[in-house]
C-alpha cells in the first residue's frame, strides 16, 4: 500500500506574507510569538509583511521559513488528525523541518541552529564571492566537464535534468560560459554565495559548535538526507554528522525522492511558501502525486484530499 510523504521548503522560497492568514488561530499565532522570544526579533512580523530584503537575509530567512513549514503541518494535522506521514524529507533548510517534525529536535533547538546556521553561511558568503549556476539538460560527461574547466562543484542535483553548480564568482562565470560553449543551458542564480560547497567550510566548523549543545534523539519515522539520497540512519550521533556535511557536501534530491518512491511513497504534501519541491518532484516522477500546503485554502483541499 502506498504512503504519504512529508516535505518541506528550502531557503528562496520565503515570501511577505506568509503564513499570516494561518495565525488566525490562536495555537498557531502562539507558535509564531514563542519562536520570536527564541530567536530575539519579531519573526511574525517579519513574516506577515516584510520587508522582502530583511526576510531575505539567511539568518532571518531559514528560522522564518522553517516557522512557517511547522506552522502550516500544525495547521493540517489540526484539520485532519489522520494525516499521517510514514516519512519526512526536506531540500537543505528543510531538512531541519523534516527532522523537527519527525521528533529528532525539538522546536526552540531547531530555531537556534537555524538563525546560526544562517548566519555562519552569510559570513561564509561575505569572506569571499561566490555564487550558484542552475545547468540544465546536461549529460553526466557535460556536467564533469563543465566543472572540471570551471574548477566548480555540484551543490543541488535536483533532478536528472537540473543540477546546481557552486563556486566563486569568477568559476560561476566560467561555468555558464563553458556550459553555452557545450550547447547546454545554464542561468547564474541570485544568491548570496556557494550554498553546499567547501567554500562553506567556516559555516560548517562554526555549526559544529552549536549542535554539540544540542540534543537530538532517534528520528520516529524515516527522514530522508540530503547527503546520502537515502534515510538518516537511526542514531542522533550520526544524523548531527549528517546535518554537518549537509553545509558542505551536494544535496541530492533526486535520490531523496527517488528513495521515497522505492519505500512505496504515493504521495507528497509539500509544506512552506511556493511549490518549488512540487515541480521537482514531478520532474522526476510524472506520475506521482503532489498536494501543497502553504494557506488556509490549501489546508482545506489537503485534508479533503488525504480524507479521500
Amino acid at each position: 500500500m502506498s504512503h504519504n510523504v512529508c516535505v518541506f521548503a528550502g531557503q528562496g522560497a520565503q515570501v511577505p506574507g506568509m503564513g499570516r492568514d494561518l495565525a488566525d488561530d490562536a495555537e498557531i499565532a502562539a507558535l509564531f510569538s514563542k519562536a520570536g522570544e527564541v530567536l530575539g526579533f519579531d519573526l511574525a512580523r517579519l513574516c506577515f509583511e516584510g520587508p522582502a530584503e530583511e526576510l531575505t537575509k539567511s539568518n532571518v530567512c531559514q528560522p522564518a521559513i522553517f516557522t512557517v513549514s511547522v506552522a502550516m503541518y500544525r495547521a493540517l494535522r489540526k484539520r485532519f488528525d489522520g494525516a499521517n506521514f510514514k516519512m519526512a524529507g526536506g531540500l537543505s533548510l528543510g531538512e531541519w523541518t523534516a527532522l523537527h517534525v519527525a521528533g529528532v529536535l525539538d522546536f526552540e533547538s531547531a530555531l537556534k541552529v537555524l538563525e546560526a546556521r544562517g548566519r555562519f553561511m552569510q559570513e561564509a558568503c561575505e569572506a569571499q564571492a561566490s555564487g550558484m549556476v542552475s545547468v540544465m539538460g546536461a549529460s553526466e560527461d557535460q556536467l564533469k566537464a563543465i566543472c572540471e574547466r570551471a574548477g566548480v562543484t555540484v551543490a543541488n542535483i535536483n533532478s536528472d535534468s537540473q543540477v546546481v553548480l557552486s563556486g566563486t564568482k569568477e568559476s560561476v562565470a566560467a561555468a555558464a560560459d563553458a556550459a553555452g560553449g557545450l550547447g547546454v543551458k545554464a542561468i547564474i542564480l541570485n544568491v548570496a554565495g556557494a550554498f553546499h560547497s567547501p567554500l562553506m567550510a567556516s559555516a560548517r566548523d562554526k555549526l559544529a559548535e552549536v549542535l554539540a549543545r544540542i540534543e537530538f534523539r532517534t528520528p520516529e519515522i524515516p527522514v530522508l538526507s540530503n547527503v546520502s539520497g537515502r534515510p538518516h540512519e537511526s542514531d542522533p550521533a550520526a544524523i548531527k554528522e549528517a546535518m554537518l556535511r549537509q553545509v558542505t557536501e551536494t544535496v541530492r534530491w533526486s535520490d531523496c525522492v527517488k528513495s521515497a518512491l522505492g519505500y512505496g511513497a504515493g504521495r507528497f504534501v509539500e509544506f512552506g511558501p511556493g511549490k518549488v519541491l512540487s515541480g521537482l518532484i514531478r520532474r522526476i516522477d510524472k506520475g506521482v502525486a503532489t498536494l501543497n500546503v502553504q494557506d488556509k485554502a490549501t489546508v482545506e483541499q489537503a485534508a479533503s484530499a488525504l480524507k479521500d
